[in-house]
């Protein structure tokens, strides 16, 4: 025989009841044998506690009691046949009526007691379970609506009863043995005490009655129907991601339950837990699904946690003070006061030294702990033994939860990074003995953010989600996002990332989705987006403060950067192709820096030299591993590589550079290019990371183009200045010929000087034979000295410069 109880959520409706009945035939037509357990309908126990409330204030009560009634009526009219609903309209106008009347002593005397408030809120399951019955007579004609509060006893804590278990699991064997053949239908939630006074089980009780029922009559299996598939990893309207745990431990349902997840109430599982009987989650509307099942073995999990839960409003007390070290006792007598005035006591955890003890509580009751620990400590608080209680408020608790994390090392530190990663400050900490809990407080508005980001850390076999803020739509960013939109499958599969564009931003227009853009249609939705303001955009992005969230910069503006320190602040990782930051004041630098280092974020900005190249990458490996770099020598220039590279034979310069503008390489100015300035930047970041506190005015600039083309008035004008000087470079590129060399334009860093100038460069330089508009580098170090480490490859383009913010993101993911 089963316990079988629904949740509010499956009868609520008449469309739900439905679903309710079709999972009883079910069970009838196999031979089943099972007792219904019932709660109210969904929303019913609230409307009659604010009822109460109402009533004990002498306000108006009677426009709830309709809406109780209407509800009940009108699923009698959908779920009954019409010569058969006469002794349901008969009843629940009774219960209506009783109600009422109960309501109406309580407006009268304005006093609303615990005892009157449970007899009121025991109406809600009355009238569902009765309903309930007589629906279920058109299909069991024995069955029988069963008032559970004559057959469970407790004692007389109203509104959170301790049942008598003995008298309780009497009189329950008695009452079967004579309906053993009946299909019986039983209250939820209610019970009575020796006086025969309705008592109730706490919030959740209807769980508690059929672990009651079970227990006493020694039932095969409880199964508690809701409208959720069973127990989560997570709270699913957080975590997207959350999926169904298909089997719990009694200890770990326990817990999970205990901090936050509501899908079973924490005492139903003692009854089950004595007597060893299984628990299963089951889903009303989607009985199909297996659900959760909860026994006191299971299988090897091949998860390192089972689930994460929270409590998502405590306040943390912090009691410090000389007077609490080596005073045998005193922890004793603070709870010991605390449960005296029924206040619980959510979390522990103590100094080592003793001389600070912090625990967390209900904010309804911290004013009631404050002025029992003031009274009751006063002496000691008058002579200094005893600090003033520090309340801390807007707290929440996040635990991880399972059997796995016994004895398996780096749990702790995988929750603690993922965190701190995250910019997530942990207030208090605490996990017991049994290692099957590890709680931490955190500020209760990053609890979204936490349990995401804590999800993915310990859910490695799902994707991780880095939720993406892109700006910038030229060809670069464009180019991104389109990338992005074609490897989305393969970084799933291959690399377990889900890259999420939550926001794109470009000069004219903006557009945020916490819930990602589609890049199918991006264009469509940044053009119905608002205004453009970057202020706005970065205080969004701050105020939907997600995990793993990372600012990516495809501008050339020098507005962006600005932020970046502030998205530091706020743990936000940065991937940028914009060069404007890096190469701004040594200062600035460093504090972008030393901000992302001790915010715990990523600040890459691998396209800042070489576009799609792994220069910035390899000097950070050669710097970290301990080599010593001796000389650097770049072109990083994909316009002047590719200048230089075609500037043989009998083409000039001239034609070389209009041929350079015409294909797109060059800039709209090919000046700005020419000017080597570009170039300088980017040496001067390759020597900031090269650990040298380096300027611009630093490094010595050698000029390319004469004065008379630098200084021309207009574009048009260059490029007669520059026709004119076709003798210079053409003198330039004879001498190279003559002495078998070539010209390049090449950038060196060596004992902490930095230049950029015309070279003419032999065959044994490795720069010789570069061809294209390709960038090369050249490492010299102590493990390279003789054969320096050389990189080449494309060094302009979208494609290849995307490509290498598209790694920057990956690698975010990847930390």
């Amino acid at each position: 025989m089963k316990i079988v109880k629904f949740g509010g959520s499956s009868v609520g409706s008449g469309q739900s009841i439905h679903n309710v009945l079709n999972i009883l035939q079910n069970k009838y037509t196999s031979g089943e044998k099972f007792i219904v357990v019932s709660s109210a309908m969904v929303g019913v126990t609230n409307i009659l506690t604010e009822l109460a409330e109402t009533a004990s204030k002498g306000n108006d009560f009677k426009k709830g009691l309709i809406e109780i009634e209407q509800r009940h009526f009108t699923v009698i009219k959908e779920m009954i046949t019409v010569k058969n609903q006469n002794p349901a309209f008969t009843q629940i106008k009774i219960f209506i009526n009783e109600l009422e009347d109960l309501l109406q002593g309580v407006c009268s005397l304005r006093e609303l007691s615990l005892q009157s408030k449970d007899l009121i809120l025991s109406y809600g399951e009355k009238c569902s379970t009765f309903l309930l019955s007589q629906i279920a007579q058109q299909y069991f004609s024995e069955s029988l609506y069963v008032d559970a509060s004559t057959l469970i006893k407790t004692d007389s804590n109203f509104g959170n009863a301790r049942v008598h278990t003995s008298v309780t699991e009497h009189l329950l064997q008695e009452f079967y043995k004579k309906h053993s053949n009946q299909v019986l239908f039983f209250t939820g939630f209610i019970a009575s005490n020796e006086n025969n006074r309705i008592t109730t089980l706490g919030r959740g009780g209807s769980d508690y009655t059929a672990a009651i029922l079970a227990a006493a009559l020694n039932a095969e299996e409880i199964e508690l129907w809701s409208d959720v598939d069973g127990m989560l990893t997570a709270d699913p309207r957080v975590v997207k991601k959350a999926f169904s745990l298909s089997e719990l431990s009694y200890t770990e349902a326990m817990e999970l339950s205990y901090f936050g997840a509501k899908v079973i109430y924490p005492p139903a599982m003692i009854p089950a837990f004595r007597k060893k009987i299984p628990i299963v989650l089951k889903n009303t509307f989607n009985p199909s699904f297996k659900g959760t099942r909860i026994e006191e073995h299971t299988h090897k999990n091949t998860y390192p946690i089972r689930g994460i839960s929270s409590i998502d409003e405590i306040s943390l007390i912090n009691i410090t003070g000389s007077g609490m070290i080596g005073k045998i006792g005193f922890s004793g007598k603070l709870f010991s006061l605390l449960a005296r005035e029924q206040i619980n006591v959510i979390l522990i955890t103590q100094s080592s030294s003793e001389h600070s003890i912090t625990f967390a509580i209900e904010p309804k009751d911290v004013q009631k702990a404050k002025q029992l620990f003031n009274s009751e400590f006063e002496l000691e608080l008058e002579t200094n033994k005893l600090n003033p209680l520090v309340v801390e408020e807007n707290l929440c608790v996040l635990a991880i939860v399972g059997e796995n994390m016994k004895q398996t090392p780096g749990i702790s530190g995988k929750l603690f990074q993922a965190l701190g990663r995250n910019g997530i400050n942990i207030h208090a900490i605490a996990q017991g003995s049994s290692e099957y809990n590890i709680s931490v407080i955190i500020k209760r508005k990053n609890i979204s953010k936490a349990l995401n980001a804590v999800h993915d850390a310990f859910f490695t076999q799902l994707t991780k989600t880095l939720h993406v803020f892109s700006i910038g739509t030229g060809n670069i960013g464009s180019t991104l996002l389109r990338q992005i939109e074609a490897q989305s499958n393969f970084l799933r599969k291959n690399n377990g990332i889900e890259v999420k564009i939550s926001g794109i931003a470009n000069s004219r227009k903006m557009v945020i989705d916490e819930e990602g853009i589609d890049l199918t249609q991006w264009e469509e939705r940044i053009n119905g987006g608002e205004p453009s303001d970057m202020e706005t955009f970065i205080q969004k992005i701050k105020f939907l403060n997600l995990s793993n969230c990372i600012f990516v910069d495809n501008t050339a503006s020098p507005v962006t950067g600005t932020y970046y320190k502030e998205l530091f602040e706020s743990n936000v990782s940065v991937v940028t192709c914009n060069k404007i930051a890096n190469s701004s004041s040594y200062k600035e630098y460093k504090d972008l820096k030393d901000t992302a280092r001790r915010r715990g974020v990523d600040f890459f900005y691998e396209t800042n030299v070489g576009a799609g190249l792994p220069i910035i990458r390899t000097l950070k490996d050669l710097m970290t591993s301990g080599d010593r770099i001796i000389r650097i020598e770049a072109i990083v220039s994909g316009t002047i590589s590719y200048i230089f590279n075609h500037f043989i034979g009998d083409i000039s310069f001239y034609e070389v550079v209009k041929k350079a503008h015409k294909l797109g390489y060059t800039e709209p100015d090919p000046r700005e290019d020419l000017s080597g300035k570009d170039f300088m930047r980017k040496m001067m970041i390759l020597a900031r990371d090269a650990g040298y506190k380096m300027e611009e005015n630093d490094i010595k600039l050698g000029a390319i183009l004469p004065e008379s083309c630098m200084n021309a008035s207009s574009i048009d004008e260059f490029y007669e200045e520059l026709k004119k000087s076709d003798s210079y470079f053409n003198e330039l590129k004879e001498k190279a010929e003559m002495e078998n060399k070539v010209l390049r334009y090449i950038g060196k860093l060596e004992n902490g000087k930095a230049s950029v100038s015309l070279e003419l460069v032999d065959a044994s330089h490795p720069f010789y034979n570069l061809t294209g508009s390709d960038n090369i580098i050249s490492f010299t170090t102590e493990r390279y000295k003789f054969n320096p480490l050389v990189i080449k490859g494309p060094g302009a383009g979208a494609e290849v410069t995307a490509a290498g913010v598209f790694a920057d993101l990956i690698n975010v993911g990847s930390n």
